[in-house]
Formats: C-alpha cells, structure tokens, sequence
C-alpha cells in the first residue's frame, strides 16, 4: 500500500502528522471495447472537432458551461486563490456521537497512518477519541476538492470516511411513489417484526461474497481454457399471493436456514434434491401432455 495524500490533522493547536492510504478497493471486472470486426481495443481521443485536431494536455483548461455553448475559464491560479481549507490539514471542526451521522453521507474510507515522528500524538488523539467514544467531523482537501469528512477508531487505526456535503444529498420528497397512502392491519405487522427477528444475526462481513464476480471470472477462465461452463440451478419461487402466508412461509425458510448454519451445513443444503424431483416432475407431466 502506497500513502495517496500526506499532511496533518489537527485540532485545536495540536497537530497530527499523517499518511492517508486508501482504506477500500474496487473488485470489479474491468472489459476492453473491442472493434468485433479486428478484435482491437478501440482508442479514446483528445479531439477538437473545430480545430479537427487532437489536443495535447497542455493545451487543455477547464470551462465552466454558463449558458449553452458558453463558458467561463478557470486557470490553476484561479484555484489556489479559493478559500477552502489548507491541502495538507485534515481540520477538526467537531466531536459528535457515531450514531448521528447518516451512513447515507458517507462517500470515500481511507486509513491514516502516522508520519514523520508523530506517533506518540497519533496515539494519543486515537486514544482520546476511543475514551469518548466519539469521532470527529473534518474539513479536508484532496485533489483540489473540499469535502466533509469523518474521524473514527476502526480496525485499531485511524480512518477517515469523506462525506457528501448536505446540499448533495438529494431529497426523497421529490419521488412521486413515496407519496401514497395505505393501512397495516396490526397482524400482518406482527409477522414482519417475527420474519426480521428470525434474520437477525450479528453482522459479519467475511459470510457476503460478490457471487456474481466470482461466476464471471469463472466463466472468462474457462473461455481462455476453451471450456463450457455449466449453468448453475436456481430454484424455481412459487408466486405467493397471500401476504400472511408469504409472511408464514418467510419465517419457516429462516428458521430452517438458520438451523443449517447451526449444524454446519451449506445453505440451502438439503433442497436441492427435492427441487429436481419437482423439475423432473414437471418435464414428465409436460411430456405426457
């Protein structure tokens, strides 16, 4: 892992020297366009349709478009001159409970680690904020952008969540669909309180996996291996009208998933053969029709 940003946080007079490292990581399989008739990759130009050139990076500056087919040009001068927060301070403004933030501001996570012989005060403001078990809401600057951003003790580290700023949350008020108006009968409530009750479980990352990535994967290896892959099985979901019986039947599936897990077994494991039975069942009587 390579430090992205360094500088410092600071709060009140007491400044932390800090190396910012990129706390996730993006798994997502990446494609090539391909022109189908060559097999080659495509390229994607600087081109000044009006000049009917390509354009160098150095002749390239950033527009703000005002009206349509007008713009205003700002240089790199213009930008060192904005207010904003220094580029290297990570700024303390306040210390709040956790459980106030709305994860829905939350954009980027990073881990901050101690630089330049600013171990002692790293620990010292880590130890502080475990003590109150609060975290800290900052201003900071990465890459000429001020964002909102979030200090807390994760993994027995320091780590910082940039946040969207308020304005940038949009509201769900301007969503036609939301704006109805229905009745819960007080049993039907009832049945979904026991359904999430029966999912409850304490929160562990390592049990979730990007299935779909690993199916993908799979099927580009066996590609360059110029095999077939075998398509998986899915259950077939009977179409359950009734929303108490849905609700019922909801409730029995989790507690004999969650009796599967207690005896080690796969998920799902156990349904699979009569599933098939049911498939071959269905082929037969179609067959015989």
């Amino acid at each position: 892992m390579r430090p992205i940003w360094k500088g410092a946080v600071s709060f009140g007079l007491v400044y932390v020297p800090v190396k910012m490292y990129a706390a996730t990581e993006k798994k997502d399989v990446k494609f090539n366009y391909l022109h189908e008739k060559c097999k080659n990759p495509i390229q994607y130009r600087r081109y000044c349709p009006y000049c009917e050139e390509e354009v160098p990076l150095e002749e390239l500056v950033r527009g703000y478009e005002y009206e349509k087919g007008r713009y205003v040009i700002l240089r790199e001068e213009d930008f060192d001159a904005l207010p904003g927060g220094d580029g290297h301070n990570i700024e303390i403004m306040d210390f709040v409970e956790l459980g106030e933030i709305d994860p829905i501001y939350y954009d980027k996570a990073y881990y901050l680690a101690p630089a330049g012989g600013g171990e002692k005060v790293y620990e010292l403001l880590k130890r502080a904020m475990e003590e109150s078990g609060r975290v800290a809401v900052a201003r900071v600057t990465i890459r000429s952008k001020v964002s909102l951003a979030v200090l807390r003790v994760a993994r027995g580290v320091l780590s910082m969540s940039t946040m969207f700023y308020p304005d940038e949350v949009r509201d769900a008020g301007g969503i036609e669909e939301l704006h109805y108006r229905v009745e819960v009968p007080e049993k039907e409530l009832q049945m979904a309180v026991n359904l999430v009750n029966s999912l409850t479980a304490s929160f562990d990352p390592e049990k979730y996996t990007d299935e779909y990535r690993h199916a993908l994967m799979e099927l580009i290896q066996a590609r360059v291996a110029g095999r077939q892959v075998a398509e998986p099985t899915r259950p077939e979901a009977a179409r359950v009208v009734d929303l108490m019986e849905a609700l019922k039947a909801s409730i029995e599936k989790a507690k004999r998933e969650r009796g599967r897990q207690a005896a080690g077994e796969a998920p799902g494991e156990g349904e699979m053969e009569p599933q098939k039975s049911r498939r071959r069942g269905r082929k037969k009587a179609a067959g015989e029709g």
